[in-house]
Order: C-alpha cells, then sequence, then structure tokens
C-alpha cells in the first residue's frame, strides 16, 4: 500500500503562511474544494472525496491518533460518480460524518502542504510526505520535523486527529 508520513497543525489563518510557504514549493497553490464523508470501517477509515458532481476519489486508510509526525497507509481509486457510491456507500456502511474544506495546495518534491480552511473548524496546516518503496518512516519523520521549521511551527501546534474527530469532539483536540 502506498504510505506517507504526515502532521496537522491548528495555524491561526492560511494568509499568515501562504506568501513564505509559496517561496519554497516547486509549485502551487491549487485551490481545491472537498466534502469527505466518512463511512463506517472497522478496519480503518473510509471516505468518499467529492471534487464536483463528476470527481471524486474513495480513500482507504490507516493512521495512529499522535501529535507527532505519525505513518499513514492509503488506497485511492478514483471515481466520476461519486454521488452514486456515496448513496451506495451510505446503505451498505452508514455515514460516520462529513467534512467540507477548501483546500491549498503546494508541492515540494515529493511532499504536499496543505493549507486547510475547514467549515466549523478554522485553519490548518497538513504536510504529507510521500514516501516510495525504498523510504523509511524515519526518512519522512525527517522531512516533516524540517519543514515544519521552515514554517515556524511548533511541535504544541500539532494535533493527533482527523478532522471529523475534530468536529465530533472539539472540546478534546482544539
Amino acid at each position: 500500500m502506498p504510505r506517507n508520513v504526515e502532521i496537522k497543525a491548528k495555524i491561526d489563518k492560511i494568509e499568515s503562511l501562504s506568501k513564505q510557504i509559496s517561496i519554497f514549493a516547486t509549485s502551487g497553490p491549487f485551490k481545491l474544494f472537498q466534502h469527505d464523508t466518512f463511512f463506517n470501517c472497522p478496519h480503518g477509515n473510509l471516505k468518499l472525496r467529492s471534487f464536483s458532481e463528476s470527481e471524486g476519489e474513495l480513500i482507504f486508510y490507516k493512521r495512529p491518533l499522535s501529535n507527532t509526525p505519525k505513518l499513514s497507509v492509503y488506497q485511492i481509486s478514483p471515481t466520476y460518480q461519486p454521488e452514486t457510491l456515496r448513496t451506495i456507500l451510505t446503505a451498505a456502511y452508514g455515514v460516520l460524518g462529513s467534512v467540507r474544506k477548501q483546500r491549498f495546495l503546494y508541492l515540494i518534491e515529493n511532499t504536499r502542504i496543505h493549507l486547510d480552511r475547514v467549515e466549523g473548524l478554522g485553519d490548518f496546516l497538513e504536510i504529507e510526505v510521500v514516501l516510495d518503496d525504498l523510504q523509511s518512516e524515519s526518512y519522512g519523520e525527517s522531512i516533516a520535523i524540517e519543514l515544519m521549521a521552515k514554517i515556524g511551527l511548533s511541535n504544541a501546534q500539532l494535533l493527533p486527529a482527523s478532522y471529523l474527530e475534530m468536529l465530533q469532539n472539539p472540546n478534546r483536540y482544539i
């Protein structure tokens, strides 16, 4: 399965970091609107991400709750009928919840930096260091930590949970 090392941090405002990240990013920002629907799944996390009525992706992933850089394993399958798939998955598994966000995506080699404005939560930064088969988890952690320093993030800003978990338990995570 594909893997990445990721972190998530609460930030004050997207605008305060976008210019800084643009200086060292190799491409971006790409503006995306995403609607994620999470389904009951006994062996990990299953979400349908819609970009539009005719574009989306089904994502299965496993990732520990940790406010340090963490390994995520995942599989992604594109779909061109996200609403039909959402209806089927809702009937089959039931919905846990949904997250809507505006995302600004920046790329640096094998790393994605997301500046997210999440409905009901505020602004966040995510770093995802995509690993190839020969790269270790510790390699990904070192890249994430290096980027945190470059951006000026502290360990105290890191969050262990997904946006859905934060929406469901705001007093626990934010």
